[in-house]
């Protein structure tokens, strides 16, 4: 049997779910943006019946797929994240980890290099200390973790944006994909558009001080814009790419934008 169309001949599918999510409550619309929409209405919108677990899951990475596009396409890459004075700064600011800070990487400054792979012109690995030559900035910025909570710290280093025109990056790619000194191998993938965001920071440093262990050391990449599991810690390569190699969570069904 066909599948029926639920589209509306002549309606323009971005404006229809453009002006869709506006008619949302705030709270449903940040719920349905972060975590999709129900089951029901994803059988409506990718056009599978959910009969199994397999079949499920295909529609679930749909249906991520779709939100990860209609975030995308709703992202203003000028607008600014909400900036805070340092009487808003959480004290103490929270340990975030799918494990214990005790289990966190322990990394020797001086035998860390930043390895750059991809689409750049220049591919040399930045030690530490060179990297901490570069002009830094300080933005003062809610981290809002995807489990309900938020915290504002303060947080120094380079953007990011700023450091791919040095390197000589293909601002036209699609992606920088980074990875990690964490256990089982976390990394990231960060849309090119944000990744040249103006807040968008390669972090060097917390409170004014050199970044603790606790929050990314030596380097931590910070992404004020979107939810905290977008800001990976513990750096150690950066690759710009067209290629979407997923990430640790992404691999696991989160949405890859997660963002606003």
């Amino acid at each position: 049997m066909a599948k029926r169309s639920f589209l509306i001949p002549g309606v323009d599918k971005r404006l229809l779910i453009k002006d869709s999510i506006k008619a949302m409550p705030d709270p449903c619309r940040r719920r349905f943006i972060a975590g999709g929409a129900s089951l029901g209405a994803l059988t409506l919108l990718t056009g599978c019946d959910v009969i199994d677990s397999s079949s499920a899951e295909t529609m679930l990475a749909k249906v991520s797929k779709f939100n990860d596009a209609v975030q995308a396409w709703m992202f203003n890459p000028d607008a600014l994240a909400p900036t805070f004075p340092e009487s808003a700064i959480t004290k103490p600011f929270p340990f975030n980890a799918y494990y214990d800070l005790d289990d966190a990487p322990e990394i020797a400054a001086a035998d860390w290099k930043l390895e750059v792979r991809g689409l750049v012109d220049n591919k040399k690995s930045w030690t530490l200390d060179e990297l901490y030559q570069l002009p830094q900035v300080t933005q003062i910025t809610r981290h809002i973790c995807v489990e309900g909570w938020s915290a504002i710290g303060s947080w120094t280093g380079t953007p990011l944006r700023d450091f791919l025109r040095l390197i000589g990056a293909d601002t036209r790619a699609q992606y920088v994909w980074f990875q990690c000194a964490d256990k089982d191998g976390y990394n990231s993938p960060l849309d090119m558009r944000s990744a040249l965001h103006p807040q968008t920071q390669m972090t060097f440093k917390f409170a004014n001080d050199i970044l603790p262990r606790a929050y990314g050391f030596p380097m931590k990449i910070r992404v004020p814009t979107k939810l905290g599991f977008k800001n990976p810690k513990y750096v150690v390569s950066m690759e710009v790419t067209n290629d979407y190699k997923g990430g640790y969570w992404e691999d696991q069904g989160y949405n890859s934008f997660s963002g606003s």
